[in-house]
This record gives structure tokens, C-alpha cells and sequence, in this order.
């Protein structure tokens, strides 16, 4: 049998700092959000990006569209400074951002980093002028850019000199296999313009966003063959609940794996009054999932059978876990390394000992007609049985003491395991 290889090396990228976060150049991928909020309506954007950084979103997208939002970002800026909220900020603009970055300099200057679609920059004559002004305002205020390729809004005139000269060739190539070659040109020629203009090299980020997986895949592939620039993952327009998910988990984890990709996002489409940091906890997950990433202890707890009649362990099972994510942005700085903790929640005799024993700390819940006794395993060894209506308030007890013993006085180094 051959062996499992994991996640191939990291693809050598130049790394970019965005204010204080280091995209690239080996550093760990970095999960990215955006508010859908009127940035001119500055209480609902501070507040949106106050939730999207507490739930882990490490860089913050806000659109600035017209003079109103502009004039709003020192403000959000200097707000979210008040409350100690030091997440950078990075400006979305299209088409008039030219104007925009020229006409209000404290909204250039508050910003981390500008991202620029050239698709949409401007047309024509305009193009190349207006992008260079962008540039150029980047330069000035020492910002980097992400220059944005996106499907939706594809340089038409390029696409259609690529469309003639595959005609003109006898078509050897397909139009959608065009298309992709496009959206790749259009993000490198960008560089290459941004490069001329003066901006330096490690002030470039590029991303090249499309809706469908396997185009997704193969243009960002490609794209790492042809450039060392880092790089920002994400699938545009990813769709609603679980559609998005596994459509942006399945191209970006397969991208990722093969050591492409230094920040990413998951776009998905919120559920009428739905939570926005939903996409910042689908990225987490998919890093922690994919193993490049740590950011919460992993709570393994079994689907149910006919043997798990009862809810009362898939009820733990949440409880513990929105314990744990409630409790880490204050656990990550009392307790290094509580990432690492592996939590199990079980629910019957057949799988429930032997996981609980694979984890650091377990629980095996009693299954349909099994004796209402839950032992608890402590590192591999039994530690307690539980019985009686306040098994759920003594498990928690338990992980909350054993937090306290492995990271705490113990500073974060893991005890030995008994057996």
C-alpha cells in the first residue's frame, strides 16, 4: 500500500505585510471577510467589523463606492481604534476609485490596503490611466494593493483579442479554456503594470475569482506557474448554506493541498437575517480541517444511529463546542496552546469508549437501553463515571478544569498521558 502523503510544501510567494498581517512568503494563510454593510453608515460598519474580527477574520474588506463611504473610513478607523479593534481594513474599489483616493487622503491613509478590479477600473483609453492613479496613490501612502481579476466584470477588450487570435489559430483551444487564459493575463499584465508604475513587488497581491470549482482550480494552478505574487483564494458568488460551502471548500482545498494560496475568503450568500461571520468560521474550519491551520480544539462527537435515540449527546456536543469558541479569544491568551485540546462526545457503547480514549478528554453517553452511566476519560485512562440529570454541567466542569491544568500553571506544554 502506498503512502498518504499529506499537504505538499508551500509554494514560495513574496510575502506582503497589510497592515502588520504578513500574507505570502511562508506565512500561515490568513482568513479574510467583508462587511455587507453601507460603509457611509459607520455604527453598522464598526459593528460588523468588530464581529467579523472576533470571530477570527484576520483582514476586514469594506466597499468604498462613492464620497459618502470615503469620507466614513478614518471614522470607522479611529472607532474601531477606541475599542481596541486593530484588524486592517482594506478598501474595495471600482470605478471611480481613482477619484475617490485623490479626493479624500485621510480614507488613502486610514486604509491597510486598496483592491483594485482592472476589469472594471476603467474603459478604454481610461484603463490604464486610471489604474495607474491608484497605483500611484498606493505608492504615496505606502500601501499594498490586491489587484482583483473577476469573471463577472473581465476585461472585455482582452478576452476578445484572446477569443480572435484562438480563432485566427484555427481554434485549438476552447472558449472556455479562453476565458480562463484571460482572467490569468489579465491579473499578471496588471502586476506587470503596477510593477512599472514603481510599486513594489511585496506591496502585490493577486486573486482571480470565478463561480465554478474547476475553473477555480485550474486558473489559480495556473497562475502559480507563472508568478511567485501571493496569492487570494476564494470562489466568487459560492451560494447560500451548504451549497457555498462545499462548493468553496472543494476548489480551495484542493488548491491549497497542493501548496498554492496565501489568503482566503469563503463568499457565501447570508440566510435572510443570517449571521455574517458564518464564511469567517467555514474558513476557519477548513484550515483546521486541512491541517494548515489551529484555531480551536477539535470536538469529535459521532453522527447517531438507531443505537442514539436520545439528543442528550448531540445537546453536549454543541453545548461544548460553543463553549469552547465563546471562551477562546480570552483561553488563547490565558492558555497557550488550548488550540491543540481534542475533545470527545459520545454517544453509545460501540465507538464511545474507544474515541473518548483517542481524545484528551472524553465522554461516553449512555445509547439506547445502555445503563445511564457516562464514563469520562482523562488522557486516555478512565477518570469518572457520571450519572443523573447534570451530566452535561459536570463534563463542561471537567474540560474547564483540565483547560486549566494541561495550559494553565502548566504553560501550555501538554502533561504526559497516562498509558
Amino acid at each position: 500500500m502506498s503512502e498518504i502523503e499529506g499537504p505538499l510544501e508551500r509554494r514560495s510567494s513574496v510575502a506582503v505585510d497589510v497592515g502588520g498581517v504578513i500574507v505570502g512568503g511562508g506565512a500561515p494563510v490568513v482568513v479574510q471577510s467583508m462587511t455587507n454593510t453601507d460603509t457611509a453608515d459607520i455604527d453598522a460598519t464598526v459593528a460588523q467589523v468588530a464581529a467579523l474580527h472576533r470571530a477570527g477574520s484576520e483582514i476586514v474588506r469594506i466597499t468604498v463606492d462613492r464620497d459618502e463611504s470615503a469620507a466614513a473610513v478614518p471614522r470607522i478607523r479611529e472607532r474601531l481604534e477606541r475599542l481596541g479593534i486593530d484588524v486592517p481594513l482594506v478598501g474595495d474599489f471600482h470605478y471611480i476609485g481613482h477619484k475617490l483616493l485623490a479626493d479624500h487622503p485621510a480614507c488613502a491613509e486610514a486604509l491597510a490596503k486598496y483592491r483594485i478590479n482592472p476589469g472594471n477600473v476603467g474603459f478604454k483609453e481610461k484603463k490604464d490611466k486610471q489604474f495607474i492613479e491608484i497605483i500611484e496613490k498606493a505608492i504615496e501612502h505606502s500601501k499594498p494593493v490586491r489587484i482583483g481579476v473577476n469573471w463577472g466584470s473581465l476585461d472585455q477588450a482582452l478576452l476578445t483579442r484572446l477569443m480572435d487570435d484562438n480563432q485566427a489559430k484555427g481554434s485549438p483551444m476552447s472558449a472556455r479554456a479562453v476565458m480562463r487564459e484571460a482572467i490569468i493575463q489579465s491579473a499578471l499584465l496588471s502586476a506587470e503594470l503596477a510593477e512599472q508604475t514603481g510599486l513594489e513587488r511585496n506591496r502585490i497581491i493577486l486573486s482571480a475569482k470565478v463561480s465554478q470549482v474547476q475553473d477555480l482550480i485550474a486558473v489559480y494552478l495556473e497562475m502559480a506557474k507563472r508568478s511567485d505574487h501571493a496569492l487570494h483564494l476564494g470562489l466568487t458568488e459560492a451560494g447560500m448554506g451548504s451549497k457555498g460551502i462545499v462548493a468553496s471548500s472543494a476548489a480551495l482545498a484542493i488548491i491549497m493541498q497542493q501548496g498554492v494560496g496565501d489568503t482566503i475568503r469563503i463568499s457565501l450568500t447570508p440566510e435572510p437575517g443570517g449571521d455574517r461571520t458564518k464564511e469567517v468560521v467555514v474558513a476557519q474550519e477548513l484550515l483546521q480541517v486541512m491541517g494548515f491551520r489551529q484555531f480551536l480544539p477539535v470536538v469529535a462527537a459521532c453522527p447517531g444511529c438507531g443505537r442514539t435515540t436520545s439528543t442528550v449527546f448531540q445537546e453536549l456536543a454543541r453545548t461544548i463546542e460553543d463553549d469552547l469558541r465563546r471562551n477562546m479569544p480570552v483561553w488563547r491568551e490565558k492558555y497557550p496552546g488550548v488550540e491543540a485540546l481534542q475533545v470527545a462526545v459520545m454517544g453509545c457503547i460501540v465507538n464511545g469508549p474507544g474515541e473518548s480514549k483517542h481524545a484528551d478528554i472524553g465522554i461516553s453517553l449512555p445509547g439506547t437501553g445502555e445503563s445511564p452511566a457516562a464514563p469520562v476519560f482523562v488522557d486516555g485512562q478512565k477518570a469518572a463515571t457520571l450519572r443523573g440529570p447534570k451530566i452535561a454541567e459536570e463534563f463542561q466542569e471537567m474540560v474547564a478544569d483540565y483547560i486549566e491544568r494541561r495550559f494553565g500553571e502548566n504553560g501550555g506544554k501538554p502533561l504526559e498521558r497516562a498509558g
